[in-house]
């Protein structure tokens, strides 16, 4: 891209010069020519009004003194050489100045300019200044020269300017090209720099926010994965001793039915977890659905053979709750069922759940006998855990975000 960004300012350049250094060429050339034209024409006029009219007589004729490179001659209505310097016959410039008329001409390879002398109202001779054009033509090379000089340095500023621009504009591409790369290698963390063209800035912050997109979407995915399998894992557990206790009975209709309960409770966390994952970061409305009774009942009915396999106890109380106050039973569910199920992995003792009235709000206080272990701060971050080795640090987080 640089190489092709100098090449077009080059082109533009190059054309932009050769349009005006064609004209300014030419244009030199006839002023110096037309200057030196009126050079040799003033030398003429200043040695006329110095002609003695009497050289006609015989009197010696005295012109001034010729500038360097010109020469001066009179001549008489015969056409002949008088004074001064210039070929001893006139010729056709001298002949028609001879009518009184101040004349230049080109021949010989000199320039001429012919005045004529006057007295009396008569035309009593004429004035030739010459010089030779190569004088001027080496002046018109040197302006040349010069104008080509000129073109030459501002064909190199041009090339500088152009790799100066050519890089402006080709290192913001490049760094977009090389996250671009690092995206395609799995670095999703790789964000474009600002630059200091509109137009790129423009490129490299919708790529910025298509990135950020994709890492949100795929971040809920991984939320969504890991979210389903702790939330879970739990329900599987029961149904699984669930089962387990009905290959002992005979009758397996209550088994049946308490398994059959598991599976809704799995299809609610499934929903649950979808329903978390779908709408991440947008406010989110829930139905106010089941009685906080219902909800513990429930509970306890859930949790109580849980902990009773491994020898502890369950409490449930609620302090001054109506029995008509409703909750959004999803949320609720999946917060309880996490914070009884952190109780019950890394606790000890009977585990106790307490639903306190806050006016505008419910509390649930789930407590047991053991230790928080780590940063009581950072417990619900996801993948923070004080629960010691096998704990993912989700359950608390996902909690937060019901």
């Amino acid at each position: 891209m640089r190489q092709r960004v100098v090449r077009v300012a080059l082109t533009a350049v190059l054309v932009a010069l050769v349009l005006l250094a064609v004209p300014l060429a030419l244009a030199i050339r006839s002023s110096l020519y037309a200057d030196q034209r009126d050079a040799l024409e003033r030398a003429a006029l200043a040695a006329a009004v110095r002609v003695n009219p009497d050289y006609l007589q015989g009197d010696p004729a005295e012109l001034p003194t010729a500038a360097s490179g010109q020469r001066l001659g009179l001549y008489d209505p015969q056409l002949r050489l008088r004074a001064g310097t210039g070929p001893q016959s006139g010729g056709d410039v001298v002949r028609r100045a001879l009518a009184g008329k101040v004349t230049r001409s080109s021949a010989g390879g000199e320039l001429v300019a012919a005045v004529p002398v006057a007295h009396a109202e008569q035309v009593i001779g004429v004035v030739r200044a010459s010089s030779a054009v190569a004088q001027v033509r080496g002046r018109v090379f040197a302006g040349w020269a010069a104008l080509v000089g000129v073109a030459v340095v501002a064909l190199t500023v041009a090339v500088l300017v152009a790799r100066r621009q050519a890089r402006a504009l080709a290192v913001p591409l490049e760094d977009l090209s090389r996250h671009c790369r690092a995206v395609a290698e799995g670095d999703l963390a790789a964000r474009a720099a600002p630059s200091t063209i509109i137009e790129i800035d423009q490129v490299a912050r919708t790529h910025n926010d298509m990135l950020h997109s994709l890492s949100e979407l795929l971040r809920r995915e991984r939320d969504f994965t890991a979210n389903a399998s702790h939330q879970l894992r739990t329900p599987l557990t029961g149904l699984q001793l669930t089962l387990e206790a009905g290959l002992a009975q005979d009758d397996a209709r209550p088994v049946l039915e308490e398994a059959l309960a598991a599976t809704r409770r799995l299809h609610e966390t499934v929903e649950e977890v979808l329903r978390l994952s779908s709408s991440a970061g947008l406010p989110r409305r829930t139905a106010l659905d089941r009685p906080v009774g219902e909800l513990l009942a429930r509970a306890e009915k859930r949790w109580h053979a849980l902990l009773a396999k491994d020898g502890r106890r369950l409490e449930l109380a609620v302090q001054d709750v109506p029995d008509d106050v409703r909750i959004p039973g999803g949320p609720a569910t999946e917060i309880l069922g996490v914070l009884l199920d952190n109780a019950r992995a890394h606790g000890r003792g009977t585990v106790r759940v307490a639903v306190r009235d806050l006016d505008d709000a419910l509390a649930f206080d789930v407590a047991d006998e053991g230790a928080v272990d780590g940063d009581g701060v950072r417990l619900f971050e996801r993948g923070y855990s004080g629960g010691g080795p096998g704990a993912a640090g989700i359950g608390l987080a996902f909690a937060r975000d019901c």
